[in-house]
């Protein structure tokens, strides 16, 4: 989802924070996994599997949250998001792998960091280290993930400067 008029969603270190509370009580009340995330200043990107729920109450229940709360927080009404999420079928191994290196790739395509490890609102560190410290499922991205987790560090950096085209 992106910013209405590609506007700021995220302010402040609580709002990042807010958001991903939210995450955690939707992941609690209809029971998806969360294989990736990033939240940048303008949008965000959530890679989830879906369990029994159907992704428009998940979406509905985030996006709505969210907006009440940074609304009533600055003092501002009417559309934080910019028309209706978008969504992708993942279907296939390598394209499952693909689309993770490019979510935790956002903050270095947008020139706020050079190492995706540097910027804090991503799953890219949870791949990086132990799955109890995790906010990401690292058990369901074990699953699909085709690369060894201590391969995709480097896996991620030769995505650094390729043209992604496939969304």
């Amino acid at each position: 989802s992106r910013g209405n008029e590609k506007g700021e969603i995220f302010r402040s270190t609580g709002d990042y924070e807010k958001f991903l509370s939210y995450v955690g009580a939707a992941r609690e009340k209809y029971g998806f996994y969360l294989h990736t995330y990033v939240l940048m200043s303008n949008h965000y990107h959530l890679f989830i599997e879906l369990t029994d729920c159907n992704l428009s109450r998940i979406m509905q229940l985030l996006n709505t949250s969210y907006t009440v709360y940074f609304n009533r927080k600055y003092q501002r009404s009417g559309h934080l998001f910019q028309g209706r999420y978008k969504s992708f079928i993942v279907d296939t191994d390598n394209y499952y792998s693909e689309l993770t290196r490019y979510i935790h790739l956002n903050p270095v395509r947008a020139g706020i960091v050079d190492d995706p490890v540097d910027y804090t609102w991503s799953s890219y560190r949870d791949y990086l280290r132990p799955r109890c410290e995790s906010f990401a499922d690292m058990p369901a991205v074990e699953r699909y993930l085709t690369i060894d987790l201590k391969r995709y560090r480097p896996f991620v950096f030769e995505g650094i400067g390729k043209e992604e085209r496939f969304l």
